[in-house]
């Protein structure tokens, strides 16, 4: 799966830094504009554009202006960033179809939380069925097939198995994958991970290979080129 594309958008060079930092160590792919008119060009030369943070106060096309302009045509996720924190701003944004509104200062940390938060809002209400390398899985009707023939999982298996297809390339730990498909109060040990994983490649013959074992620490699920 490729990484994301997230549009950065501040006339401050140190800020686009700051952001783009801590949105790379979350695997996202950070593309830059220091002002509204190279925001809009970068937005519709590169199309696959995943979310866009947007600065308000800019030079050449303020943040308002770029938010109409890719409107028009997009609906892509947008996080507005702005100095000062004004409601009649805050209302404007949202009449302008703004997803989230930051104020400045704020913590990185929590705006790449923002980030991830409308991502998986985004994606649970467009990516229902994912087609991956011969595996077509529908979350609606909890259903996989593979090269076509329906696969028989168990509820644990499916939620596994689309917890790695919506992780791809990403390495995976033990802990994390018990916590997210399992869920927090589950309090059994690592081992429980690994018999179904066993269990989940049987089921996908040649495909169970895309599951790859990361040695001390987990699992990766990666489609073969």
């Amino acid at each position: 799966m490729d990484k994301l594309k997230v549009l950065v958008v501040d006339d401050e060079s140190r800020m686009r830094k700051l952001v783009k930092d801590f949105l790379s160590k979350k695997n996202f792919d950070v593309l830059e504009a220091e002002n509204g008119e190279q925001a809009v060009d970068i937005f519709f030369e590169s199309k696959e554009i995943a979310l866009i943070i947007l600065d308000v106060m800019m030079p050449k096309m303020d943040g308002w202006q770029v938010c109409r302009e890719i409107r028009q045509y997009s609906k892509v996720p947008i996080i507005m960033l702005t100095a000062k924190s004004d409601e009649k701003d805050e209302l404007l944004g949202f009449e302008l179809g703004v997803d989230e509104y930051i104020s400045k200062p704020f913590s990185p940390k929590i705006l790449v939380a923002r980030v991830e938060a409308i991502l998986r809002r985004a994606n649970a209400l467009e990516e229902d069925v994912i087609d991956v390398g011969g595996i077509v899985l529908d979350k609606a009707a909890h259903q996989v097939k593979i090269d076509n023939v329906n696969i028989d999982l168990s509820y644990k298996e499916f939620e596994l198995l689309t917890y790695f297809i919506t992780n791809q390339g990403v390495a995976l730990s033990r802990e994390r994958i018990l916590n997210n498909v399992w869920n927090y109060d589950y309090f059994g040990d690592a081992r429980t991970i690994d018999t179904h994983v066993k269990k989940l490649r049987s089921k996908m013959g040649p495909k169970g290979d895309y599951i790859k074992t990361i040695w001390g620490m987990g699992y990766k699920f990666e489609v073969e080129p």
